[in-house]
Parts: structure tokens; C-alpha cells; sequence
């Protein structure tokens, strides 16, 4: 029995696990399936990219490393991070990215206040952490390696993420995303 993609969660208490191994779990969307509006600004194939667009492959791949669900909190706080690590993202960028995911991304796509609340949050974190341009990685090379040894690799700290996720869950205490950080 396959789990639901809403209940998938792959947390950060992984690190012997190889990111392959915990990839063949999530129930993920194929690329053919996701928004056009969505691929336009978050694809790296797309003429009108923004900063730290992925593909869909690496996209779950940071969802695993992060310890992320599939929820759209756990999406903002994704894409924020990965945008942010990129380093040179743009102010423009920023907006143009708040503003067309909270208004025009399909309704299962969208962006509220609180995901927005949580994308800054992510961002801002990526920006300063160590890590650099995961949107670059090349994430299929590495499917054999144990979580713990990749996040080290990255520079993805646990204990600040583990900071990140309890002011998220401050921030929002309610959500279905925030109570199994």
C-alpha cells in the first residue's frame, strides 16, 4: 500500500538512509502534471526561469533532504530555501515570485499569507546558510549516499533546520505541516 501524497513526510531523522531509497517512496506528480504557470517559473528549462529553478527530479530531492513533506507549507519553505541558497536572487525576483504564486498558481499550487510567511522564512535561511546553489547539484549522481553524509556534504545543518522548523511552528502552530516538523 502506496501512502498519500498529502501523509508523505520523510522527516530528518534519515541520515543512514540513502537518498534513493527514501526517493522511491514519495508519491510524487510527473512533470508532465504540474502546472504550466508553475514549470514557467520554477523549471530551469523554462526561457523565464527564476533563480534557483529545478527540475522536478531535484525538487523532491531537497524536499528529502530538508525533511519535507508535499504540503504547500512544506513547498514554500522548499522553494524558498533552494531560491535562497542560490545567493543572487533579486529583489524583483522575490516579488515576482510572491506575487505570481499567490494570485495566478492554480488553486492546489497556491500560495496564502502563511505559505509566503514561510517562503520568506526559508529564503532569508538559505541565503545565509552555507549551502550554495542547490539548484546545481547534480542530485542523480548521488542516489547511493546516506542522507547524514550528503546533508554534510551540501552544508545542510539539521540543528538549524530543527531552529528553522520550531519558528515555523511559532509562527504557525496550527497547520497540519508545521505539528510533524
Amino acid at each position: 500500500m502506496s501512502i498519500s501524497w498529502k501523509n508523505w513526510n520523510p522527516g530528518l531523522k534519515n541520515d543512514k538512509k540513502t537518498l534513493g531509497k527514501i526517493k522511491a517512496t514519495l508519491p510524487g506528480a510527473k512533470q508532465q502534471d504540474i502546472s504550466a504557470i508553475v514549470q514557467l517559473l520554477e523549471n530551469p528549462g523554462s526561457p523565464i526561469a527564476l533563480t534557483g529553478a529545478v527540475t522536478l527530479e531535484h525538487h523532491d530531492c531537497i524536499h528529502i533532504l530538508l525533511g519535507r513533506g508535499l504540503l504547500n507549507q512544506d513547498e514554500a519553505f522548499v522553494i524558498g530555501y533552494t531560491m535562497g541558497s542560490s545567493k543572487d536572487i533579486s529583489k524583483l525576483e522575490e516579488f515576482i515570485f510572491r506575487t505570481i504564486a499567490s494570485n495566478l498558481y492554480p488553486r492546489n499550487y497556491r500560495l496564502n499569507s502563511k505559505h509566503l510567511k514561510v517562503y520568506n522564512l526559508a529564503l532569508e535561511a538559505g541565503k545565509k546558510s552555507k549551502v550554495k546553489k542547490l539548484c546545481e547539484f547534480p542530485f542523480e549522481k548521488y542516489y547511493d549516499w546516506k542522507l547524514g553524509d550528503l546533508r554534510k556534504k551540501l552544508g545542510i545543518n539539521k540543528k538549524e533546520l530543527k531552529k528553522l522548523y520550531q519558528l515555523e511552528r511559532e509562527m504557525l502552530p496550527h497547520t497540519t505541516a508545521s505539528k510533524r516538523l
